[in-house]
This record gives structure tokens, sequence and C-alpha cells, in this order.
């Protein structure tokens, strides 16, 4: 075996052909080819699956019981592997606490920046708290004494106990022995001769109380000042220097942090303050979720959807709190966090005993705060704002950010692969996270890729291109070499290399659909939503649209926070927070609006894309209009995995049937009774066309299409998943294992399949994503038919086949975040490329140019 390659010989995992072949350690290796080729198959699904598998069979029993069992792919052998990490798409959490600072772990670093930087403020007068001597102390208290006109008792507390979980029995029998009889546990006085039994599994707070004075003392007297000062002395020696006096008013008081004004004593500065996640940080009202409920999009009343307590929201840096330091987009944190470094070292600098000042306190988690930033920012994240909610994130974004975290954990001799982590990304931002790839591969580790972008193949060490087409009729490798004298190799073709080499391209339209002043629009009046600066854009109707500009720049906010969300309220009896915009005219001009996104089709395993366009349900009729389903009495209901009757209801139609293993992962095996097949014996003997049900799941929407070409309202359903580029798809392929770009083909199929309006508003984020050049053709033929009866078609794309394609272009720019949001131009692909100070206008120009 050689060490410097990765040799993997009769890979046969779902649709590859029993392929052997050999790549490079410690290079960028691109994997190419149509979609549903084999590339997934052979990176993830074998490489990245036995990397991982042998691994974790290296652990424990004790310790794998918590990572999964993981099977191995069907691979005679793989030799050269290094421990694997994948960096996919779907691995981003919807968790609504989660955001792009916490994901980082950027804000655990931030809680203990300002835990011990932090300035705390009064958050009644705004006042800079500083420590309380004991004198000032007992003057608060005096004051608080004498405006006590009920002459109420002043209880003298000292809090012992703050939130810790257990049955402290032993500390409270101490306080007995030690003179004390009384407690507040819980908010509630408690005697300490009795035995307070307490749940060792709750958090409690307890206080213990020092000493009871009568209310009307005239505390003017000096033994009943003494009285008082020594009743405080004790609690701060037992509450950990701060006292809680309680009249008819209960009042904190701290040696450490409390206003002099209004005597408002802060809790102790610690991370958990800062932390949205802790009872101890989070508002009291949402408990950290920042809006009034989990699916409410209203802030909360209290906290102005800040999430925190309002003493975190009053611990100052450099005059900011942490929620303002968030609300920062990545590039503008990284010069706030830079600039804060240079000062604190200034200020070490003129401290004369060395390691007393407040650089040596901050310098740790400045440095990983500071790096963190440079890494997002130099994949193409730097308008991402941090307290971005994860789930709002795409799939690009959110595998790029983990991207970045695995450049600062400096890893070497690791096999890294991802899926198309230039998803999102404009052409400007392709290079810094090709610099980003080549870091990860210069610090000496293997960087497969599996992805479609041009620009990635070309800066690549090495090609693997996998076809030479989908599902049963790809899984070979059909080029492979070094790059780029593959492309000289005239040995080698294959349909990518014939695109990468300039002899097989993508088409201009034969003539674009004019757009002329005096059309329909709908026109979108001072959108401000977001990043938006007051824009004012035209939407052409029944024409093919696509909005452009840099990653940020506002295109996703333009087209679905504004456009949607304001159309979807007015026709489909929606209730979205319509995004900010003056006004929207030209609504008249469509009657139905559609938005094509990429969230998954289903949640289940039983969702699939036969289910999801209707097909299902047309072929269980099929199949129970049969002879042999009429004379055996069967319903379509006989046909179906979800429900009693024909499903196998030994493993209730799964096909498989999970074993408890108790200290060992759960293991999956194939049912016993129907071998897998879902369905009773009985059930499957009914055949069509020599199909069972069964057979019917596992054919290819591609064989389908042929299969079923006899059945009108059955042909065309499934003839549009195929033409959407979906043909090599089973009908029963479960909507857990599909791809963002495939949940959205299916959806655009679904669309398709409905009874056409002529007059629907289509919207697309990218749904170029996961597709080939060939595919992207392919593609374009299926939105331009849509316009051309009628519909009017907005794309969000960075892919400049489509763009070249359009008959008008919507700029945005000319940066993200804040320096985005403004109209660069709007009109023909022609105009757009020679537009000043735009990002995209360069690019645009160089592709069209090479038409000419």
């Amino acid at each position: 075996m050689q060490k410097n390659r990765i040799a993997v010989s009769g890979a046969r995992e779902h649709n590859l052909k029993n392929v052997s072949f050999e790549i490079p350690r410690d290079k960028l290796v691109v994997f190419t080819g149509l979609s549903g080729s084999g590339k997934s198959s052979l990176a993830f699904d074998t490489i990245f699956a036995e990397g991982q598998r042998r691994y974790i069979e290296s652990l424990s029993a004790y310790a794998r019981q918590f990572l999964g069992r993981l099977d191995k792919p069907d691979v005679d052998e793989i030799d050269g592997l290094s421990p694997a990490i994948s960096i996919d798409q779907k691995s981003h959490s919807g968790n609504p606490r989660s955001t792009v600072a916490t994901i980082t772990e950027i804000y655990d670093y931030l809680r203990v920046l300002f835990a011990r930087l932090g300035v705390p403020h009064c958050p009644e007068c705004g006042t800079q708290i500083k420590k309380l001597t004991r004198e000032q102390i007992v003057d608060i208290a005096v004051d608080i004494a004498r405006r006590n006109e009920k002459g109420t008792n002043i209880l003298v507390l000292a809090p012992v106990v703050r939130g810790r979980k257990g049955e402290h029995y032993q500390m409270l029998y101490d306080f007995l022995n030690a003179g004390f009889s009384e407690v507040r546990v819980d908010g509630k006085l408690q005697s300490l001769r009795n035995r307070i039994q307490l749940s060792r599994y709750g958090t409690h707070d307890i206080d213990l109380v020092v000493d009871r004075i009568p209310g009307l003392l005239n505390f003017e007297d000096k033994d009943n000042r003494l009285r008082l000062a020594e009743a405080i002395e004790s609690a701060l020696k037992y509450g950990n220097d701060v006292v809680t006096i309680i009249t008819d008013e209960e009042t904190s008081l701290s040696a450490q942090f409390t206003c002099p004004n209004d005597g408002f004593s802060f809790p102790e500065i610690e991370p958990r303050l800062f932390s949205f996640n802790s009872p101890y940080g989070a508002c009291e009202e949402c408990h950290g979720l920042g809006t009034e409920s989990a699916y409410s999009e209203k802030p909360c009343p209290m906290c102005a959807g800040k999430r925190l307590k309002r003493e975190a929201l009053s611990v100052l840096i450099d005059g900011r709190n942490v929620v303002g330091v968030t609300e920062d987009s990545v590039e503008s944190s990284l010069k706030f966090f830079r600039e804060l470094r240079d000062k604190l070292q200034k200020e070490s600098a003129k401290q004369k005993e060395a390691g007393s000042g407040r650089f040596q306190i901050a310098e740790v988690p400045l440095r990983e705060i500071t790096s963190r930033l440079q890494f997002m920012d130099d994949v193409g994240l730097g308008y991402l704002t941090l307290d971005r909610k994860a789930g709002t994130l795409s799939g690009g974004e959110a595998q790029r950010i983990r991207l970045a975290s695995q450049i600062g954990s400096r890893l070497v001799g690791t096999l890294y692969i991802l899926d198309e982590p230039t998803i999102g990304l404009h052409q400007r931002d392709n290079e810094k996270l090709i610099a980003t790839l080549l870091e990860l591969r210069d610090l000496g580790n293997t960087v497969l890729v599996v992805e479609h972008d041009e620009d990635t193949i070309h800066a690549a060490d090495f090609l693997v291109d996998i076809g030479p087409g989908a599902g049963v009729h790809g899984g070979e490798i059909t080029a492979i070499g070094p790059m780029p004298d593959l492309l000289k190799d005239k040995k080698q073709d294959s349909l990518t290399l014939q695109y990468l080499r300039g002899t097989r391209r993508v088409e201009l339209p034969n003539a674009r659909r004019p757009v002329k002043p005096s059309g329909k629009f709908i026109t979108i009046k001072n959108a401000t939503e977001n990043n938006l600066d007051g824009i004012t854009v035209e939407v052409p109707v029944s024409r093919f649209t696509v909005v452009t500009g840099v990653s940020g720049s506002g295109k996703s906010t333009l087209v679905y926070d504004v456009l949607y969300k304001h159309l979807a309220n007015k026709f489909n009896g929606a209730s979205y927070r319509e995004g900010a915009a003056g006004a929207i005219f030209g609504a008249e001009n469509v009657n139905r609006v559609v938005s094509v996104d990429q969230a998954a089709i289903g949640r289940t395993p039983r969702s699939n894309p036969a289910t999801y366009v209707g097909a299902w349900t047309y072929i269980r009729d099929l199949f129970a209009s049969t002879d042999d389903a009429r004379v055996r009495g069967y319903k379509p209901g006989r046909f179906s995995f979800n429900v009693k009757g024909g499903r196998c209801e030994n493993c209730e139609g799964h096909g498989t049937i999970a074993i408890e293993m108790h200290f060992l992962p759960t293991v999956y095996v194939t049912c016993e009774v129907c071998k897998g097949k879902r369905f009773e014996r009985e059930t499957l003997e009914v055949k069509y066309r020599g199909k069972n049900i069964y057979d019917v799941l596992r054919t290819t929407i591609e064989e389908a299409v042929v299969f079923f070409k006899d059945i009108p309202w059955l042909h065309d359903r499934l003839s549009i998943l195929n033409d959407v580029g979906l043909g090599y798809l089973e009908l029963g392929q479960s909507a857990t294992t599909l791809s963002g770009g495939e949940a959205q083909r299916i959806k655009l199929a679904a669309e398709l399949g409905k009874r056409d309006t002529r007059r629907t508003l289509y919207l697309f984020d990218e749904p170029t994503t996961g597709l080939h050049f060939d595919d992207v053709r392919q593609l374009i033929d299926v939105l331009q038919r849509l316009v051309e009866r009628g519909n009017t078609v907005v794309v969000i794309e960075h892919n400049l086949d489509v763009i070249k394609s359009a008959d008008w272009v919507v700029d945005l720019g000319p940066d993200g975040g804040v320096r985005g949001g403004k109209l660069m131009g709007a009109g023909t692909p022609e105009h757009i490329s020679k537009v000043k100070g735009s990002a995209t206008a360069p690019y645009l120009r160089k592709v069209l140019d090479s038409h000419s």
C-alpha cells in the first residue's frame, strides 16, 4: 500500500458499479458528475462512511453506544484512510436558541469576556456601579428603614444558595449549630429547629435569616445602628458579600456592585448571567427566546427581543452590551474587537506592574473571538450578524460556518469531505472559499469536495468524474486524473470534460422577451426590511427575472420577506409579518404566488417523491383496479404502507425492525416476515404488468415514466419529475435522504403538475443547487416553459448560465450586510454586465463575451 494514496476497490454502494480507483492524499480532490450519478455515494456513503466506521470501531463498547451503529459500506477494500470529518449541508440546528454566535462558540467567549471585563451600570438610572463599602450599605439600610412607614420588622438575610441542586442538609444543620434559628427556602420562612426536606434534584434558593430588628427602632441611636451594622456584617460574611434587607419591600445590597442612587444591586457577574439558555441570564418573560412564544414572530414585550435580563444588558464594554455586539455583522464585529484589543494592549503597556492590566484578563477570549470571526470572513460570511438564528441559515452558509470552525481547530492528517461548499456564494466570494480549502489542504489534510462549481474544479489538484448518466445509467468513473492535465488528455472524455473544455455549453436564448416601460409590473416601493436601503424594484409580469448580488446583499429579504410574504397574505390567507416596504403595486397582475424553497418535503422516512407529487394515490388506485385485486376485494388502502390492511404488521410497513441492544447501539435488521418488502405476501401477489407494489416502489422515476406510459394521469406527473432532472430517484426513496436541491425540484414538479392559472408568480431560491452543467440546461428549459405559459418567474441565483438566460435582471449590492441593500441596476443581462460598481457585472460580461 502506498502511503500517499487512498485506494478504493470494488465500491458498489447504491448505484456504484464495482468501481476501483486511487486518489492522492493531502490534496484537494473534486468529485463531479450529473446529479444522481453516484458522487455522494462514493464520497460520503463509501469513503467517509468507512473512515468514520473504522474510527468508531477502535473505541470501547461503552463509548460506541453513544455514537450509533455504522454499517460497513458495500466495498471490498479501502486503503490509506484517515479519521474522516463530514461537512455537509444538513447538520445545522433548527433550535430557536441557536445562533451564529453560539454554534461557532463565539458567544461562549463573549460571555467570559463580559463577565471579566464588563463594567456594570444601573438599569434604573444608568449610573456606573462600583463596589459598596460596608458603611455605605449600612447607610442605605437605614434609609430603607426610614421609608418603612408600617413599622414592619426588618429582616436581614444572607443569600447562601442560589439555584443549586441538592438537599443541603449538612449546611442547614451547621447554621443551627452556629446559633441561627431561621432560613428562607424558595421564598418561604422555615425554622431550623424543624427538619427541612428538600428535593435532591430540584434547584433551590436559600437565605439565612441573620437578624429580625423591630421596624420602629431609632437608628440615630448608637446601639441600634451597631446592631444593624453587625447583622449586615454577618450577612455579608455568609452571603458572599451580598445582603438582603426586607421590610415592606425587598432590597439586595452588595459589597460588590450596588447602585448608590437607588440601591439597585447586581447579581454576581459571571458568564451565566449573559446566557439566554440559563434562567440566571434569560429574560423571565420569554425564557431567552426573544419572542412572545416559540411559534411567534412578535418580539417579547419585556426584553424587546434581546433575550436577556436587564442586568445582563447593563454590563458594558466600551459603551456596548453583549446584545449590541451580537447584532453586528461578522465584519463589523471583527473591527470592534481588533480595536478593543489594540486599546487594551496600549493600556497594558502603560501599566508599571506586569500582568496587572485588563489586557491579560481579556487576551485569551479576544484571541479566540477574533480568530473565529476572521475565518468566517474568509469564507464569505462577513455579512452575517452574530445573532442570526441557525434555523434561518441556508445549507451553504451553515456548511461554511462549520468549515471555518474546522480551520480554527488546526487538525492535521484528517480526511475532510464537503458537499458543495460554494452553494449560495457569489463568484467574487468563491476565491476566498477556494483559498480556505487550499489552506485546509496545506495544513496536511486530504480534502474531498463534491462540487459542480467550475472555479473550484479548476482549482482542484485531482478530478474524479462519475457518470455517464444518472441513477442506473451512472455509477462508473468516466474520467479521472490530475488537474489541469486531465483537460488536455484527449484519451479521456465525459460530459463534464466537454463543458470544462468549452466544447459544450448552455446557449443564450434566441431572443429575450421584451420588457417595455408601458408593460405590466409588480412594483415594490421603498423597501427597508433588514439591510434594504429604501429601494424601489420593478418585476416585469410574464417574464423570467433573476435577482443577483453578493451573499448578504438583500436578495432573500427582497424576494421572500417583502414580496412573497405580502402576496402570500393576500392570496394564500397566510398571516406572515410582512417585510417593511412603503407599498407594493401591481398584485392584480397575478392571482397566485408560490415559493419553491429547499426545505425538506417530509419529516418522516415514509414520505417519498411519489407521495409528494400525488402519484402514489394513482398507483394504489391502479393496483386496486386489477382483476386480481377486485377478485380478492382489495381496496386502495390495501396497497398503503402507512395503514393496517396490506402492509406487513411485523415491521409496520418499514421493511426493517429496530432491536434495542441495551448498552450497545440499536441494530436495524431486515424484517424476517416480509424480507424488507414492507407488504404482506397476499398484497405482493397482486401484480400490474408483472410488477408488485414493492417492485414499483423500487423503480426509478425514469423507468416508471416508461412503465406507466399508457396511464396519462400518472405518466404526466412522473414525466414532470423526470423533466426537472430527478429521473434517477426511486419512487419510494425516503424524503429524509434527499438533498435540499432535490427537495426543491420535487416541489417544482408538484407545482408544475397542478392546474396552471397562467397568472402565477413563482419564486425560486437558488434552484441550481446540486445541479451539473447539463442539469442546469434542463432546469432553464423548464423555467422558460413556465414563462411561455404566461406565468411570472423570479429566481434568486448566482449561476451565470441562469443569469444570462433571463429576460430581466435585478442586481443588488454593492456588498453584503450594512454595505448592501442598494439597487445597482435593473435591465437585461447585457445592461447589467455594464453597470459600474456591480460585483456581478464583470463575471456576467465575461460569459456574454464568450458567446459573441
